[in-house]
C-alpha cells in the first residue's frame, strides 16, 4: 500500500481532495491532504509565506509517511509546492503527480509562466488582490464555471463556498531545482482537456519545458477531483503500483 501526499491548489485547502481521499483509503493506502500554512490569514500572514516554507511543510510530510512508495501530488499552483518540497527531501519521495499542474523549469516562477502564456480573459476576471497585494481572492459566485464547469452544480457551490485567500509570494518566487535532486524522481503529468484555468495549450506547454514526464489525458474540468474522482484515483493508484515493482 502507498502513502498519497495530496497538495491542493490555490484558494483551496485539503478538503478538495475528500472524494479522492475516501475511494483511496477505501482501497487501504494512506492519504494525506492537508491544508497549506498560512491559507485565508489576515495581511501578516499572507505576507509570511513562502515556497520554501511551503516545500518543507510538504516534504516533513513525506518523511513522516507511514507507508510506502510516497506519492506526492499537486494540484494547479500545488505543482510548485511538490517540485520544490522534492528537491529538498528527494530521499522522502518515490514519485511526483502534476494534476493540472505547474511544472515549471529551475528559475522560473508562477508570473514568469503566466506572462509567457498570454491573458485568459474569464480567469483573469474572477481574481482580485487583497490586503495590499499580500494575497489574492476568487469570485465564488463565478469561479464554478472556470473552475469546475463540468462537476455537479450542487457539489460546486459546496466547493466555491470555501474557497479563501492566497498568499501571493510563492506565486512570484522561481523555482530552484536541480536534476541530481528534483530530476531523479519519476514524473506523472495528468493533463485535464477541458480545463479552463490552465488550458490544455498551457499544461502541454509546461511538458515541453520539463521533459521527462509521463503524461496522462482525463476529460476533466480543472477540478478532476470533483468532476473525474474515481478517474483520478485510478491513474494515482496506478503511479504506486508502476513504482512499486
Amino acid at each position: 500500500m502507498a502513502c498519497f501526499i495530496l497538495i491542493h491548489g490555490s484558494w483551496h485547502g485539503g478538503w478538495c481532495f475528500g472524494q479522492v481521499k475516501a475511494l483511496l483509503e477505501a482501497k487501504g493506502h494512506e492519504v494525506i491532504a492537508p491544508d497549506l500554512p498560512g491559507m485565508g490569514g489576515d495581511e501578516a500572514v499572507l505576507r509570511a509565506v513562502t515556497l520554501q516554507g511551503w516545500a518543507d511543510f510538504a516534504a516533513d510530510l513525506c518523511r513522516q509517511a507511514r507507508q510506502k512508495p510516497v506519492v506526492l501530488a499537486g494540484h494547479s499552483r500545488g505543482g510548485l509546492v511538490v517540485s520544490q518540497a522534492s528537491e529538498t527531501a528527494p530521499d522522502a519521495v518515490d514519485a511526483l503527480v502534476y494534476i493540472c499542474a505547474m511544472m515549471l523549469p529551475d528559475g522560473m516562477s508562477r508570473a514568469d509562466f503566466k506572462n509567457m502564456e498570454g491573458p485568459n480573459p474569464p480567469f483573469d476576471a474572477i481574481i482580485a488582490p487583497v490586503h495590499d497585494g499580500a494575497g489574492t481572492v476568487v469570485a465564488a459566485d463565478k469561479a464554478g464555471s472556470v473552475f469546475a464547469q463540468l462537476s455537479l452544480p450542487e457539489t460546486v457551490a459546496a466547493a466555491m463556498s470555501r474557497v479563501v485567500a492566497e498568499p501571493h509570494g510563492p506565486r512570484s518566487t522561481p523555482l530552484h531545482l536541480t536534476e541530481q535532486r528534483f530530476g531523479s524522481i519519476p514524473r506523472t503529468y495528468i493533463e485535464c482537456t477541458a480545463d479552463r484555468t490552465i488550458p490544455l495549450s498551457s499544461q502541454r506547454k509546461m511538458q515541453q519545458l520539463v521533459p521527462g514526464a509521463k503524461v496522462v489525458s482525463l476529460w476533466a474540468d480543472h477540478s478532476p477531483y470533483l468532476s473525474r474522482p474515481h478517474a483520478l484515483a485510478t491513474e494515482l493508484i496506478a503511479v504506486a503500483l508502476q513504482i512499486s515493482r
